[in-house]
């Protein structure tokens, strides 16, 4: 039924959240689920992202 969404279909649904939202209130929104993606992946990996950028230390 709903097989392929087109770019008409998606200014649309853009069109309306932002009627919706406003300007300012989505890119709060967009800023939090980011945020949340953040967290999510690092709770996964279970290394904060400090940790992931050093490279290993030799043991002495």
């Amino acid at each position: 039924m709903f097989t392929r969404i087109g770019l008409p279909e998606i200014l649309v649904l853009l069109v309306v959240v932002l009627l919706i939202f406003g300007p300012g209130r989505i890119g709060k929104i967009a800023g939090e689920l980011g945020q949340g993606i953040k967290n999510f992946r690092e709770g996964l990996g279970g290394k904060k992202e400090d940790e992931s950028q050093e490279p290993p230390q030799p043991k002495e």
